[in-house]
């Protein structure tokens, strides 16, 4: 029992890495008003990003440099989450077309540059410096629980918690929080107090495509270990699913996270699951994003998001 739990929570805790980060982005562009379907493609660039600097620079950086990738990636990200920003802040565009066109643009993008650079195939080479397992000290040595949880496991995934905590903490005990949920609910009401409403929007949206980028490092680096077409293929929109779930609250939206998580990993895990062992490998497979579509039907008629989002904001003159 010990032992399958021990597996449960490992693999449920690598699976939610990227979707935390990816989620907890989204939570701070909506709260600001501006929708970013796109983060499925900033996971795209910021997983592609991420792997061809650990191939290049793993000798240079060792074990250090899956860390550093992920800044690579979280950097990505806010190149392509500025265009999103200027298309719908500053060209009125609208924001599902903008965050669609994303993408679109950028697997195709990406696998060019990659057939550019790897001799013309469509994967990278296999990532030699990775995301391990990794054991807190003195907590492993805790009985039951050290072993469950302390040992052995996700180093990102506790990172993506403590980084929802901090977000949390930032979006409703601090004045910046404050002003980017006000711009989110009422921009003209904000512009009258003094805010600068288009400034906290370019937060919101560039905050996403740092941490949507750094999702999409974490999961090429822990999961896939190389980048190809089909390294991410729906995570961003399921972390975007985990964000209304938890009704734009960054410990909702954690909560959500490590639940696709657990579904995520059923692939994996699933055939250890007693008197389930026998179940086709495709159920397992296609239970995420099932789970996914049910959720959503479910919870997103009863979550609230914030009232200006989506809309495009005209200063008054």
């Amino acid at each position: 029992m010990l032992q399958f739990l021990v597996i449960v929570v490992s693999s449920t805790l690598v699976y939610s890495a990227p979707l935390i980060f990816t989620a907890l982005g989204g939570t701070f562009s909506e709260r600001s008003g501006v929708v970013n379907v796109g983060l499925e493609g900033i996971m795209v660039m910021g997983a592609f990003s991420a792997c061809v600097f650990n191939l290049f620079t793993a000798d240079l950086f060792g074990s250090m440099t899956p860390w550093i990738a992920l800044l690579v990636g979280g950097g990505t990200g806010i190149v392509f989450s500025l265009l999103h920003a200027l298309a719908t802040i500053n060209w009125r565009a609208d924001h599902i077309v903008s965050g669609t066109v994303i993408n679109l643009m950028a697997p195709g993008l990406a696998v060019f540059l990659t057939r550019l650079i790897f001799d013309d195939r469509g994967q990278t080479d296999i990532i030699q410096e990775r995301f391990g397992k990794f054991s807190f000290p003195v907590l492993k040595d805790i009985p039951f629980i050290g072993d469950i949880l302390f040992k052995g496991t996700s180093a990102p995934a506790y990172l993506a918690i403590l980084v929802a905590v901090i977000s949390y903490f930032v979006l409703f005990k601090t004045k910046f929080g404050l002003r980017l949920r006000a711009v989110g609910e009422n921009p003209q009401a904000a512009d009258t107090l003094g805010i600068n409403v288009y400034r906290m929007k370019y937060a919101g949206v560039l905050i996403s495509g740092f941490l949507g980028g750094i999702g999409g490092a974490v999961l090429v680096q822990s999961v896939s270990s190389q980048f190809s077409r089909s390294t991410i293929t729906g995570q961003g929109f399921i972390a975007m699913a985990a964000m209304i779930f938890g009704k734009w609250n960054p410990l909702g939206a954690l909560g959500a996270a490590l639940f696709f998580g657990l579904a995520q990993s059923l692939g994996v895990i699933g055939p250890q699951i007693p008197g389930l062992e026998n179940l086709p490998s495709v159920y397992w497979q296609v239970a995420p994003y099932v789970l996914t579509i049910i959720v959503l039907v479910l919870f997103i008629g009863t979550s609230q998001a914030p009232k200006a989002i989506g809309k495009t904001y005209i200063k008054s003159k």
